[in-house]
């Protein structure tokens, strides 16, 4: 597949994703909508590999691939779905794409690996205010909305946490083995909290279960799939436009397809946000250059 069909999907996909996860909350308890998703998504992907004759663990340290790459399904995506029943879902999108100032912050704790300069630290606090804005507009329209928020952010440490961990991993597993390995090992966590949560199994409303259905398909396998596909192929500062364009994407599907509606304060926060992902991935349109002598 060209890579920029790849990368065209995983914008489309990424982008369209937190209005689905609002869509299969729609009826019955959050738990089972997560559990579903998932559940679906390993046996299709099993079913793959075993027609493909695929194995996953084919190499050593394959385990330990799995097991941080896990932490970004059980016990992030609960989190998630939970959080999503208290703000819209574009609103999700633009917290999420805080994720790169997290990654950077766990990078220089984790890894040693200090990303930030001045340009990086003043675009640290220009996301911290934005998101400052829009906790405030938010609190000021239904204090549940605390929750919701809160709930993101911690979603965005979880989901930071296991890139990290990856990145120190030295073993290399394929993008659809990752995916898989990474279902199989969330799976008893997600099948406990469900259990624990006592979450019925009800009849599901179509809008629910074509929610669900696309997101176990395009948002968990194809998505994660394509994405480690592109990032494998192009550059660290291309890639890095998905986190900017798919937050636009989702504020636009919720709108036209939800009828979901952000306060003019909760708008400029969002703008904040955008501004201090273009100055942290260095994506100004106009750099000084050295003069020539």
């Amino acid at each position: 597949m060209p890579v920029l069909i790849a990368y065209i999907l995983v914008v489309l996909i990424w982008g369209t994703t937190p209005l689905a996860i609002v869509w299969s909350n729609g009826s019955g308890h959050f738990m089972t909508a997560v559990l579903s998703r998932m559940l679906l998504a390993l046996v299709v992907a099993l079913v793959i590999n075993a027609l493909l004759g695929r194995r996953l663990f084919d190499r050593p340290g394959a385990v330990w691939v799995y097991l941080f790459a896990s932490l970004g399904i059980f016990p992030n995506m609960p989190l998630v779905y939970y959080s999503a029943q208290f703000i819209p879902s574009g609103l999700i999108a633009v917290i999420f794409a805080l994720s790169p100032f997290v990654t950077g912050v766990l990078s220089a704790f984790i890894l040693k690996d200090n990303p930030f300069n001045r340009q990086r630290l003043c675009a640290l606090v220009l996301a911290v205010l934005g998101l400052g804005v829009i906790f405030r507009s938010q609190l000021a329209l239904d204090e549940g909305a605390a929750i919701g928020i809160a709930g993101i952010l911690g979603s965005c440490v979880l989901f930071s946490t296991s890139s990290v961990l990856l990145k120190a991993q030295r073993t290399s597993v394929d993008a659809f083995n990752q995916t898989t390995g990474s279902l199989l090992f969330a799976m008893p966590g997600l099948l406990a909290f469900w259990w624990l949560a006592d979450a019925p199994m009800p009849a599901l409303p179509t809008q629910a279960v074509a929610a669900i259905v696309y997101l176990a398909l395009c948002g968990s396998l194809l998505g994660f799939t394509l994405f480690f596909f592109v990032l494998s192929r192009l550059s660290p500062s291309v890639v890095s436009l998905i986190t900017l364009i798919t937050p636009i994407l989702a504020l636009s599907s919720g709108a036209l397809l939800a009828g979901e509606r952000l306060s003019t304060e909760a708008l400029i926060g969002t703008a904040l946000v955008f501004c201090a992902l273009v100055l942290y991935l260095d994506l100004l349109p106009f750099r000084r250059h050295p003069k020539h002598r």
